[in-house]
């Protein structure tokens, strides 16, 4: 019995999926297009089924559009991004706003709900479940949202929407803060990053399985998808050195992770599928810009040549 049956769904590859190349970002309101994302599309085809989204925003009108259009088999978990409406001071890299940016933010958030329950509605043959938001919960979160609006958003959603419907959140939080959550969920989702808590390569495999069981044992009510696990290919040194990454790193941390939950029959997202410039500071080798399995350029990293040599 599949640990994931409550989604029921076949077993299949799981990506991480967002689209902003050079230039772009959801910051400026500068989006790929059509024949961008298609052409991302049509790269992951080959070895993806799921694809997560973090946004209900014009990139997702188009991944659904392109999906139609060119008769993709991808079936996608679509979250609502949700921003701050507290400030958390708590947050490393500051986060400050507003009441008035506040009272926006709460505004928005009700939007971006409301329009993932139409899109779910809209689009039920692909949609396949539901995230009220991500990483809002967790103590450095820069978009820190109280438990009880998140709770509060999930069952509006399952009120909306057929899918099942999560929080997508780092693991700690599901560990002991977020007992009324589990409750409202149709399932956990938790991401694990062992090169962010300073483990190396040989660490990775066993830390992750610790991080996994620690909640699905916590909660065997609850089925527990990873909706985030990836390996950075570059660093800075703010927050991983840079000895610990590297396109070999990557292939390995992937092979064991995608070995261990295949065979665990955990549905486990990749963080993620291309590199996102946009991201984090200015600086080129900021970690936050290099987790996609491939580049920025659509130029596939180690793993993706090795699978792709493979299949030749």
């Amino acid at each position: 019995m599949g640990r994931n049956k409550i989604l029921n769904i076949e077993a299949g590859r799981a990506i991480c999926y967002s689209g902003f190349r050079e230039g772009q970002s959801p910051d400026t309101g500068i989006f790929p297009t059509y024949e961008q994302v298609k052409e991302d599309l049509l790269i992951l085809h080959e070895n993806w089924k799921y694809l997560r989204l973090y946004d209900c925003d014009k990139q997702t009108d188009l991944v659904l559009e392109v999906i139609r259009n060119e008769k993709l088999d991808f079936k996608l978990m679509l979250g609502a991004y949700i921003g701050a409406e507290m400030n958390n001071f708590g947050c490393p890299w500051g986060s400050s706003y507003s009441e008035e940016q506040l009272k926006a933010n709460k505004e928005r958030n009700l939007r971006q709900i409301q329009k993932l329950i139409r899109l779910a509605n809209e689009n039920p043959d692909i949609i396949f479940s539901l995230s009220a938001g991500n990483e809002a919960l967790v103590h450095w979160t820069d978009h820190f949202v109280p438990l009880d609006r998140v709770v509060d958003y999930v069952k509006m959603i399952k009120e909306g929407a057929k899918q099942s419907v999560t929080f997508c959140e780092n693991y700690v939080p599901w560990l002991n803060q977020l007992d009324e959550l589990v409750e409202a969920v149709d399932f956990i989702s938790i991401h694990t990053y062992p090169v962010w808590e300073y483990k190396n390569i040989h660490e990775a495999l066993e830390y992750t399985k610790q991080n996994y069981y620690g909640i699905a044992d916590k909660y065997p009510h609850k089925p527990v998808v990873i909706t985030e696990a990836g390996w950075a290919t570059n660093s800075n040194g703010r927050g991983i050195p840079p000895e610990n990454v590297s396109e070999v790193f990557q292939e390995i941390y992937y092979n064991d992770l995608m070995n261990w939950t295949d065979e665990e029959e955990i549905l486990t997202f990749v963080f993620e599928a291309f590199d996102e410039p946009w991201k984090g500071s200015q600086e080129p080798l900021e970690p936050e810009k290099h987790w996609g399995l491939f580049t920025v350029d659509r130029k596939p990293k180690k793993l993706m040549k090795t699978i792709y040599s493979e299949r030749s």
